[in-house]
């Protein structure tokens, strides 16, 4: 028995039900073919008044899993519920967790056309509606250098425009960040079909600036609702 199965019935109950939020984003990625084939998909949650994250990671096919792994670590990256090698990357992010009191999830994951703007060191200007409608940042910064760390960049990304929700990974995937996997696994997917969009618009001279009005539609019908109705 574990130290968390003997002590907190409730972080348990915290785990199963981020875990179940996980396979359930997991499987509509999937589905729709959001994912790349090696489904890196990988959710780092931080536990309510705790410096505790859940670090979640897809079932290994090779090997015949079937449920999503659930591991629990301290900010420090220790240990406490779950198989160490696969929650080795638990602390990973705690350094955005402790700068960001408004930041509970943060996923790293690899998609088809993300990616490929992040091979391209590109930014990534927001010029699909479905995507520009939940967030009011315009644009995704490419973190190319990593000699500082990604989670030292994303801080910096967040300290220079709060709205940011996502970084590209140079040569590798995309990180997003928010409030909840379920939240965050929706802008995931509405991105990604905006980076396969503009992709293909570059074929036909480059996606162009949003017309009069629209941005204030987006917005309207998306975040600013949204922010409205938590008010």
């Amino acid at each position: 028995m574990s130290a968390i199965q003997s002590q907190d019935s409730s972080l348990l109950s915290f785990i199963a039900a981020v875990k179940a939020d996980f396979e359930k984003s997991l499987r509509i990625l999937t589905e729709t073919n959001t994912l790349s084939a090696t489904r890196t998909f990988q959710a780092y949650v931080r536990v309510p008044n705790q410096k505790l994250v859940v670090a979640l990671t897809p079932p290994d096919l090779w090997k015949g899993e079937t449920e999503a792994r659930a591991v629990v670590g301290t900010f420090e990256g220790e240990i406490v519920h779950g198989a160490a090698a696969a929650g080795r990357q638990g602390s990973r992010y705690a350094p955005i967790f402790e700068a960001n009191a408004d930041v509970h999830v943060v996923i790293h994951v690899h998609t088809p056309y993300l990616g490929g703007w992040a091979s391209s060191h590109r930014v990534l200007p927001i010029l699909y509606a479905a995507a520009q409608r939940h967030t009011l940042a315009r644009e995704i910064p490419v973190y190319v250098d990593r000699r500082p760390g990604e989670p030292a960049f994303i801080n910096d990304v967040i300290r220079a425009n709060p709205h940011t929700p996502a970084i590209l990974e140079a040569n590798g995937g995309a990180t997003f960040w928010g409030q909840s996997i379920i939240e965050v696994s929706k802008f995931i997917l509405n991105l990604e079909e905006g980076a396969y969009f503009q992709g293909v618009a570059e074929y036909l001279g480059g996606s162009k600036e949003f017309g009069p009005g629209v941005l204030d539609q987006q917005w309207s019908m998306g975040f600013v609702k949204k922010q409205d109705s938590a008010a």
